[in-house]
């Protein structure tokens, strides 16, 4: 039997070690094999012999993850006519939570090019992939899900099911775990993660392309309907030579995972193993064997004495360091994904959150770069403050959320981790840091060029269109502006900071308790009502898009109580033919005047101070990409100066903007402005 244990109560990144035992049964043939494992048990990466032993190898040790293959490979596909071969396998596993409550990702039968899977991640890659390679086609990896989580990312039909995965944890089809009754013709719903054992088998058609799949309680023959049988042909997807064998990995939560029989066979039926022989999960030996060792020591008072005193030192000091990286971890939580990473884990790849490790800092926390030796790569890691009276589940909810979101123009949310007062936040780190700095106070020398100029304003538009009106909830980010737009190691703009981040009833009004944002963003309406909506990050975005055509603020104070506001001072330079003043002087003459035009006309049709006007981000990114032309009277559009309460023009332009009344709104420089936390 193999097994993954961890100690109780550990909430870490833990190796998932199959714990594999030696073999006693069937000699193998040249195309199967099958095995009875007992309880014997091996630490790390294993493979199983053709003679049943197992062989523990410590080269190909991922952390977090878990792999246990048969040692050699088999004969997948006719070298000549490039067809899949048929297989068979049948195994005995188990799943045994930590806890009684809640349950986290699960394992996979796997069929991959090696028996080494390199570079695989823990959590929902259950140690086939990682972030960068997921979904890739030269994978070659076929394998079956047990999966006992259900993650909105990777669109799960529930928390039990069983799916088939190709060169993807995204599975090609899932269905809930079960089995058909014999009797009753009736489904039957079989918890995976019941601690007690279930019996699997897979079987592929070759010729008929068809895949079967069924699993019952051990104590049944195996149910005539199979849980599956889906039409697919493996061919694509297989190489000529594969391995089979097991995969597993790590989460928040930790589960134990068993296998006492394994059979396949290719070309054929796998051998069956006699199921009287198969042993039971070792679960009630674990608790026999803690009992035994609690009356040992109670029945020697030397040892009592001992121990007790070794016991009070190892607790004042597992307490005092304890203490040090003590995290807060509540049942609700435990539905939210992105991945939690420990505080130990972040305090060691940020040097203890040194001060030379600090990317920048404001009211609202502290941002470090770090380095997880998980993911191999650097991240960006925000300290938060955030008062524990302040909604922190709800925070902790939206955030959680938001980092299933997955764009390449949005800074990915890797994780996070909470501690007493503290929220962490882990991100991509992004190497040319935010565009704030590089249009205002760039220290490496670096002028962006207009054409990459353009480039971040169209990133933004996309990625703002992608929370608007093409996830599968419409969010309102509450908080565009150019230091929110990180920059990667091509100048790819990302949006990020979801801080301030809601949920909204279909694009209208976000669910929110204070008024929130940065001054010279925030639209007219947000600051009289405080309620965001999907036109307010518009005007937000109109906003940035002049200060990136501009290089300056969208709010310059001029002494104590006077300022200029971006948009006024740019619709003034429009009406006196000025436009070219209002331009970054960085750009000197490699200025495309044409497109400048259309930029600033798209910034400030977004400002406008009515909301009705301003168009949506997907009409945004047409008008930039030129796909459809601004509405034609656009002047008059712009000019609010004058009396339009009636109609607007043309009726192109009337259709386009549909009966709008006109209000002209001033935007008073006070602190009730400035969002708390910022």
């Amino acid at each position: 039997m193999f097994s993954i244990p961890f100690p109780p109560r550990v909430l870490l990144l833990l190796p998932l070690l199959f714990l594999l035992t030696g073999a006693a049964g069937i000699p193998p043939s040249t195309d199967g094999f099958s095995f009875i494992f007992n309880d014997s048990q091996l630490d790390g990466v294993r493979e199983i012999q053709p003679d049943g032993q197992i062989i523990h190898t410590d080269e190909t040790q991922t952390s977090g993850v878990g792999h246990t293959f048969y040692s050699r490979p088999f004969r997948f596909k006719n070298s000549t006519s490039g067809a899949a071969a048929s297989f068979s396998t049948s195994f005995v596993f188990g799943i045994v939570p930590e806890s009684t409550r809640y349950t986290f990702h699960g394992m996979t039968f796997a069929i991959t090019p090696s028996k080494a899977v390199i570079n695989a991640s823990s959590a929902e890659h259950l140690g086939l992939f990682n972030r960068t390679n997921d979904g890739n086609a030269s994978n070659h990896v076929v394998a079956l899900e047990l999966d006992t989580f259900r993650n909105l990312e990777l669109s799960d039909i529930d928390s039990n099911h069983v799916g088939l995965d190709i060169n993807s944890v995204v599975s090609v089809f899932a269905t809930t775990a079960g089995y058909y009754d014999d009797r009753t013709g009736g489904f039957t719903n079989l918890t995976l993660s019941s601690s007690s054992e279930i019996r699997a088998w897979i079987q592929y058609d070759g010729v008929r392309k068809l895949l079967e799949v069924t699993i019952a309680p051990l104590n049944l023959e195996k149910p005539r309907k199979p849980l599956v049988s889906f039409e697919k042909d493996l061919s694509p997807f297989l190489l000529e030579n594969m391995f089979v064998g097991f995969t597993s990995a790590t989460g928040v939560l930790l589960q134990r995972f068993y296998v006492l029989a394994w059979s396949f066979q290719m070309n054929g039926k796998f051998q069956e193993f006699d199921v009287s022989k198969i042993p039971p999960l070792p679960i009630k030996k674990v608790r026999k064997s803690k009992k035994h060792m609690i009356l040992a020591i109670g029945l020697s008072l030397t040892g009592f004495f001992v121990i007790s005193s070794a016991l009070i030192l190892g607790i004042f000091v597992y307490g005092k360091r304890r203490l040090k990286f003590e995290e807060v971890l509540e049942d609700w939580e435990v539905e939210y994904g992105p991945h939690r990473f420990s505080y130990k884990d972040l305090y060691k790849a940020t040097q203890g959150f040194k001060e030379s490790e600090l990317l920048g800092k404001g009211g609202f926390g502290q941002v470090y770069k770090g380095t997880l030796p998980e993911l191999g790569t650097p991240v960006a890691v925000k300290k938060v403050w955030h008062e524990s009276g302040q909604g922190m589940k709800e925070f902790v909810a939206e955030i959680a959320t938001i980092g299933r979101l997955r764009h390449p123009n949005l800074v990915r949310l890797l994780g996070y981790c909470r501690r007493k007062g503290e929220l962490f936040l882990v991100y991509d780190y992004m190497p040319n840091l935010s565009l704030d700095s590089l249009l205002f106070n760039s220290k490496s020398g670096l002028v962006l060029t207009w054409k990459q100029r353009v480039k971040i304003v169209i990133d933004i538009a996309e990625a703002l269109a992608y929370l608007h009106e093409e996830w599968v909830e419409v969010i309102i980010h509450r908080d565009v502006k150019a230091s929110n737009v990180l920059l990667d190691a091509e100048l790819n703009a990302k949006l990020g900071d979801f801080g301030l981040a809601r949920f909204s009833n279909n694009g209208n009004e976000a669910k929110t308790t204070h008024l929130a944002g940065t001054l010279g963003y925030i639209a007219p309406e947000l600051a009289r009502k405080g309620k965001a909506t999907t036109a307010t990050d518009v005007f937000a975005f109109g906003a940035f898009c002049l200060e990136v055509v501009c290089g300056r603020r969208p709010v310059e104070l001029q002494g104590r109580e006077d300022a200029v506001i971006l948009v006024e001072w740019v619709l003034n330079c429009w009406f006196k033919n000025e436009l070219l003043n209002a331009v970054d002087q960085k750009l000197e003459n490699e200025l495309d005047v044409e497109e400048m035009r259309l930029v600033v006309k798209i910034g400030l049709l977004c400002s406008h101070s009515v909301p009705a006007v301003r168009p949506s981000m997907s009409q945004v990114l047409k008008f930039l990409k030129r796909v459809e032309p601004l509405p034609e009277d656009f002047d008059s559009v712009l000019d609010i100066r004058g009396d339009y309460s009636g109609r607007l023009g043309d009726a192109s332009t009337s259709s386009y903007f549909s009966q709008i009344q006109y209000d002209t709104v001033s935007l008073p420089i006070t602190s009730s402005f400035i969002s708390s936390g910022r």
